[in-house]
């Protein structure tokens, strides 16, 4: 089974070689933690990370609840207030099902 963080970096390097920049990992702040933060051309990209060993409970999809994403919002919100500016922006998510294949959902949810 892989962990977090070689979930993040599997995740990271499958990103990059789809076009996405580095911008920041592991973000944190009283209101939570954003896996990746990178870049598509101008808009600015919050990445969620999602590993489950087997689909059981619903698999990774389904661990990414509407309080998750509420604390997702609001750390989103904390680190663009921090820029001094609030760029394009979108919530990605990137899902590992146990065998490691990959799933990218670009604007995965939002407001």
């Amino acid at each position: 089974m892989t962990s977090g963080g070689e979930a993040e970096q599997l995740a990271f390097d499958y990103l990059r070689r789809h076009g996405l920049t580095a911008v920041e990992r592991n973000y944190r702040c009283r209101f939570g933690e954003i896996d990746l933060i990178m870049r598509d051309g101008q808009t600015l990209v919050f990445v969620e990370v999602r590993m489950r060993a087997s689909n059981a409970f619903g698999g990774a999809p389904e661990s990414i609840d509407a309080r998750k994403q509420r604390k997702l919002l609001a750390t989103a919100r904390h680190y663009m207030g921090a820029q001094g500016r609030i760029p394009v922006c979108r919530f990605d998510v990137v899902l590992l099902n146990g065998d490691s294949r990959i799933q990218w959902i670009p604007n995965a949810f939002g407001e």
